[in-house]
């Protein structure tokens, strides 16, 4: 399996679960809690881990994950793209929320369900 870049950038990864529990936990705060946090004029909350993970990391877990036998190299011919993309979630954090699935587990979910589905989607 070949990889595009050097494996060095970091990302962010967050489950649906987690964004839509994330969502629901914000629009039942209530308005003083929200006030506290925000302002009237950026009233944005970012909604993420607040933990990232380098492109190679991901490929280890991901091999672990599928149970992938091969071998992974990194075609560092290829572009690296952003060094990092990390969410600032501090205000989240502040309000009491923290994203309860892992990386590895949100990993393990998808793939058990892709596993369960995939021939749903299979073109006859």
């Amino acid at each position: 399996m070949v990889i595009w870049g050097s494996g060095k950038p970091k990302r962010e990864f967050l489950h649906v679960d987690d964004m839509a529990a994330a969502c629901v936990f914000i629009m039942n705060l209530p308005k003083e809690d929200l006030a506290r946090v925000t302002d009237p004029i950026l009233s944005h909350i970012n909604i993420g881990t607040g933990e990232d993970c380098s492109i190679a990391e991901l490929a280890d877990t991901i091999k672990q994950v599928v149970d992938f036998p091969g071998k992974i190299t990194f075609d560092t011919s290829k572009p690296d793209g952003t060094p990092r993309k990390l969410m600032n979630v501090s205000k989240l954090h502040n309000l009491g929320w923290t994203h309860s699935i892992s990386l590895e587990e949100g990993l393990k979910q998808t793939y058990t369900w892709f596993q369960q589905n995939q021939n749903n989607f299979r073109a006859s």
